[in-house]
């Protein structure tokens, strides 16, 4: 077939296979945590601005509800995160970060820089920035 893309061609392919590599850099750096790499996202999300609805925090990370819901209930689970309902008004939920992730920001911060370190590894300073701005644009 003539118009046949090979995988190494591929960006679709490619962008898999980079977010399969990223994803377990990432999940190993965080597993003395026991901390997923979406638990992390969610959590980063806070650490600027505590207290955010659930649906501004699906609107920062680019996560629906369904699977924030998921991930929300883990963290609320797990002793890292409160939900507690909006005194103004009771249908939103608000996230607070417990005394437990506060702690751990920093361990949280090494893992993510240790991962974007290993990822980018030889890149050249050109390159880094040209990837990053790559992978912004297709993110849109």
């Amino acid at each position: 077939m003539s118009d046949h893309l090979p995988l190494t061609e591929n960006i679709v392919f490619l962008v898999a296979k980079a977010h399969q590599k990223t994803q377990g850099v990432l999940k190993g750096h965080l597993q003395p945590l026991g901390i997923t790499p979406m638990q992390c996202l969610f959590m980063e999300s806070l650490w600027a601005e505590d207290g955010l609805s659930v649906g501004e925090i699906g609107r920062r990370i680019a996560l629906d509800t369904a699977t924030l819901a998921g991930i929300l209930d883990r963290l609320v689970n797990g002793g890292w995160v409160l939900r507690e309902s909006d005194p103004a008004d009771g249908r939103v939920a608000r996230v607070y970060l417990t005394e437990k992730a506060r702690e751990v920001i920093p361990q949280l911060c090494s893992a993510v820089h240790s991962t974007n370190d290993a990822l980018l590894h030889g890149f050249s300073l050109e390159e880094k920035v040209l990837c990053k701005r790559f992978l912004r644009s297709i993110k849109g």
